[in-house]
């Protein structure tokens, strides 16, 4: 099963701004993490955001690749592969480097919860923009 890369970019553009929004939502900050990237990597603020955004977007080609292998229906897999990404890439990963610590607990009790469901609204952007359907992909392994 191909990636459709179409689908891929609006469904990246569309979660990150979920993810944006919701963030605004919870924390009143919108853009935190743009300003965050953009200070840690001492790069002008337009270079944060265009990282933000283009990581939501190699998001979106990564779970292309891997939902069809995932559990689940159209909206579980995308929830499944943000929880993965929520936990080995953020809490395990970024927020360490970043100097935040394991799960981010170094810049809030609270940012392990927040991190998990702004990155779910994500995922419910990727069951949106980019459905993948089991038929078409047990087909082509039976092929």
């Amino acid at each position: 099963m191909k990636i459709n890369f179409q689908k891929a970019i609006l469904a990246g553009v569309v979660g990150t701004v979920a993810f944006d929004l919701l963030g605004f939502g919870i924390t009143g900050a919108f853009w935190d993490i743009p300003s965050l990237l953009s200070g840690k990597l001492a790069a002008p603020f337009v270079a944060g955001v265009g990282l933000h955004y283009t990581i939501g977007v190699t998001l979106a080609v990564i779970y292309g690749a891997l939902a069809p292998s995932l559990p689940g229906n159209r909206w579980v897999k995308p929830l499944v592969f943000m929880t993965a990404q929520t936990v080995l890439g953020v809490w395990l990963f970024m927020m360490p480097l970043l100097g935040a610590g394991v799960l981010g607990l170094g810049a809030s009790a609270a940012f392990p919860v927040i991190s998990l469901v702004r990155h779910w609204a994500y995922g419910l952007a990727l069951g949106a923009f980019y459905p993948v359907d089991d038929a078409k992909f047990e087909q082509a392994l039976a092929v």
